[in-house]
């Protein structure tokens, strides 16, 4: 059975969770949700207002997370750094593929490789370690421009030009966007042929703590290797469940 100061600490980690939920929650609003008498969690509150782990609301009688909180939450979420978290899912998806693993983030507008483990296959120079591409161009790159709020997408459009690279390179406003709504409604992108004749990745987005694109995963090789005879269902589930598995790495509660 659970020791009394187990039970206790139970009930402070239910209160906060509640209280990171609906902000600004009086005592008797917390104890019905919370299943607890109200000078228990009266107690409990006081106890916390100690420690700046709660506060008082805007209104007399209502409360929420103190500071104290935030200045902690702030030195967990410097200790997540994607390439650390992104190193064993990278090597996994290696393994399975043997094709070249990139990760990449967005610097303005463009995606910037800051990882990559090279392919067994063919040593592929579109995006090298500390190389770039438009954010238009390639699987990973192209998530992380999906995931930018739609605004931006006309901001990049007006200031970014579309030359092709390949006779697939996605040349008009249109047609990039309509690439970066599927992303968006699939979870991932697909970029077939349109960096490199014959070659063709999968990529998919890893999200922060904040909920927000941090960077994105793709795995990219010859076409074939890639997409193989099911359109790239294999690539399309390691990359997608790799991300996903970062994403929890990096603080992420969908």
């Amino acid at each position: 059975m659970d020791s009394p100061r187990v039970k206790v600490l139970g009930k402070v980690a239910r209160l906060l969770k509640l209280l990171a939920d609906h902000p600004g929650s009086t005592v008797p609003a917390l104890a019905v949700l919370l299943g607890e008498p109200r000078p228990t969690v009266y107690r409990l509150i006081q106890d916390l207002t100690l420690f700046d782990y709660v506060e008082e609301g805007p209104r007399p009688g209502t409360y929420r997370l103190g500071l104290e909180l935030f200045r902690l939450g702030s030195l967990v979420a410097l200790r997540f750094d994607a390439r650390e978290a992104a190193a064993p899912v990278m090597n996994e998806i290696h393994k399975a593929l043997e094709e070249t693993v990139y990760l990449v983030i967005r610097r303005e507008h463009e995606a910037v490789c800051i990882e990559r483990v090279e392919g067994l296959r063919i040593l592929s120079m579109a995006l090298q370690l500390g190389g770039s591409l438009p954010l238009h161009l390639g699987a990973g790159p192209r998530v992380l421009l999906a995931y930018q709020p739609r605004q931006y997408w006309d901001e990049y459009f007006a200031k970014v030009k579309l030359e092709p690279l390949t006779p697939r390179t996605p040349t008009t406003k249109a047609g990039n966007i309509a690439l970066l709504e599927e992303a968006r409604h699939l979870g991932y992108a697909i970029s077939d042929e349109d960096v490199t004749v014959g070659i063709s990745s999968v990529g998919a987005p890893i999200f922060d703590h904040t909920g927000q694109v941090h960077a994105a995963i793709s795995v990219g090789g010859l076409r074939a290797a890639v997409m193989g005879d099911g359109g790239g269902e294999r690539a399309v589930q390691l990359v997608t469940e790799g991300a996903a598995e970062i994403s929890r790495k990096m603080g992420y509660l969908p």
